[in-house]
């Protein structure tokens, strides 16, 4: 009995110790052909604050998502990419509305989840969600999870 007390005890403790990382999401990369383009999208279509890269002044271009949370844009002159749906980069926000009527300002279309064109995917937790592309037709996910 003892001997299977002291097992569990050890068990939960590996347990307990492999789930002890305290992460935080820092960033999400692209690589693209054309950074310039790209970029605009992300600073004029999303929105996004541009932040200097630490020690590079060509090459990439960065954004500051929320906090400490960024995107990396890195250029490159080829891009092997599949581009599924499934690899995306997710936003979230209490404000899918006012980005919809942003988006069709711009004259940018989204999908819901099953490809429908100016559709919200209802997810069964309550969670709304779009799809759009970047100009190199990168996958992005906007959506109203709340954090």
């Amino acid at each position: 009995m003892k001997n299977l007390l002291l097992c569990c005890c050890i068990a939960l403790g590996a347990l307990v110790q492999a789930q002890s990382f305290d992460f935080e999401y820092d960033h999400y990369s692209f690589i693209v052909k054309d950074l310039e383009s790209v970029g605009d999208f992300y600073a004029d279509i999303l929105q996004l604050e541009e932040i200097p890269h630490p020690s590079a002044y060509t090459g990439f271009r960065w954004f500051k998502v929320q906090g400490n949370s960024q995107l990396h844009l890195i250029g490159k002159d080829s891009v092997a990419l599949e581009h599924s749906k499934s690899v995306h980069l997710c936003l979230a926000t209490q404000n899918l509305d006012k980005v919809i009527a942003h988006l069709e300002t711009k004259g940018v279309p989204y999908w819901d989840w099953p490809g429908k064109e100016k559709s919200i995917t209802k997810r069964a937790d309550g969670v709304h969600q779009i799809y759009l592309k970047d100009p190199e037709n990168n996958w992005i996910e906007i959506n109203t999870a709340k954090h």
